[in-house]
């Protein structure tokens, strides 16, 4: 097999820099590597389905004008292309006095990023838009919204058919051989030729880089959030999307209230250590995988520092009541009886040796190489704008 471009990962990242890439240069000829029979088998299409605003990003940072640009970059391909979203607003709640630092600081990131029509609400406001939810304050994100990035995917790929673009499904990579005119990707199948190689392969773009960069240092480390899903008669309590106020010593959002497009409403998730990369049950496990993650000096300063929470985290997932007992700080009346087990996805954290999880995207460039190894959430709501990114810095090698 031959193509100009050899893409690894059929997820919304790998898709979306194969759309930009044949959007500027449909001349070019692309091969879509997954080990999966389709796309979107993995972080794409266990997404909560969240089209997020950018109000959390350092203003200036690479996330906050990502997720800005391709926030209006998504709306407009799902307007034009029929796929069903929703812009419903978002309340991000505080049940306690202690948060409202933390809460003032996300409302001025929100007008430091350009947000429009942020709000700063009183319980009696909050009762107004989300009568069932338990608030001292809250802002009101009109921006956010829901989709479903499955979907998203698979329009990118239809129409990536339609060009010079083809998928190569059910092909695990097993090695890359750099040549003087371009790469040999090797997978299970068959030998993909290309004159550059780009990776977005997710869960285990580490691995997948260091077959032409052997020297980079970080590990992709998985957590799994687990959801609850709110039974139909108990979807009153939810009208679109209701947030807590982040732990500022924990690296993750907290369990929270999503409406999704298909109008059920999901619960969740907490923020659990992955068994395997792909571990979506808490009884998957890769003793290969698990054993590396142990072994790895930045999880283990990770653990140190965290284990706290991360025991609070591990708890919620074995144990219903306290899983319900977090959701009761936002809406009271929520009760075990209203939620049944729901889906699970498992994140990709990119972590350095220090212990530093790294909550930006990063590109890893060699000659016929780009990696992207590390592409944290809001990637999904920014997809077509890392994917003209990574578009640009492939069409400057030809």
């Amino acid at each position: 097999m031959k193509y100009d471009i050899a893409i690894i990962g059929a997820g919304i990242v790998g898709l979306a820099t194969a759309f930009q890439i044949s959007e500027r240069r449909p001349d070019l000829t692309i091969g879509i590597i997954d080990k999966e029979n389709g796309e979107a088998r993995h972080q794409t299409g266990h997404n909560s389905g969240v089209i997020h605003s950018g109000i959390y990003y350092q203003p200036g940072g690479s996330k906050a004008i990502n997720c800005r640009k391709g926030y209006q970059m998504l709306l407009n391909f799902a307007s034009e292309n029929g796929i069903r979203h929703e812009i419903c607003g978002k309340a991000i709640v505080a049940t306690q006095r202690s948060e409202l630092p933390k809460l003032e600081e996300i409302y001025q990131r929100g007008l430091a990023n350009g947000l429009q029509g942020l709000r700063l609400l009183e319980p009696a406001e909050v009762q107004a838009r989300e009568p069932h939810v338990n608030a001292i304050r809250a802002i009101w994100v009109p921006q956010a919204g829901i989709i479903s990035y499955r979907e998203v995917a698979a329009k990118y790929l239809e129409l990536l058919l339609q060009r010079n673009a083809r998928p190569i499904f059910g092909s695990p990579v097993h090695d890359i051989s750099l040549t003087r005119q371009g790469a040999i990707v090797h997978t299970e199948h068959a030998e993909v030729h290309c004159r550059l190689v780009i990776n977005c392969a997710g869960l285990y773009s580490d691995k997948v880089a260091r077959m032409t960069m052997p020297e980079i240092d970080i590990q992709i480390l998985p957590f799994r959030g687990e959801y609850y899903e709110l039974a139909q008669e108990a979807r009153r309590l939810v009208k679109n999307l209701v947030y807590p106020v982040p732990n500022p010593s924990f690296p993750f959002l907290g369990v929270h209230f999503t409406r999704m497009v298909d109008g059920s409403v999901e619960a969740g998730p907490n923020a659990v250590l992955a068994f395997k990369r792909e571990g979506y049950s808490r009884w998957d496990i890769n003793m290969g995988e698990l054993l590396e993650t142990l072994a790895f000096p930045g999880f283990r300063a990770i653990a140190k520092r965290y284990w706290r929470d991360g025991m609070g985290e591990f708890h919620r997932s074995y144990s219903k009541a306290a899983f319900v007992r977090a959701l009761q700080r936002l809406i009271p009346e929520v009760k075990a009886e209203n939620l049944k087990r729901g889906n699970s996805g498992v994140r990709a954290m990119a972590c350095d040796k220090a212990g530093n999880l790294i909550d930006d995207f990063i590109f890893l460039e060699r000659e016929r190489v780009i990696n992207v190894c590390n592409a944290p959430s809001p990637a999904a709501t920014a997809s077509l704008a890392i994917g003209e990114i990574v578009a640009n810095k492939a069409l400057a090698r030809f």
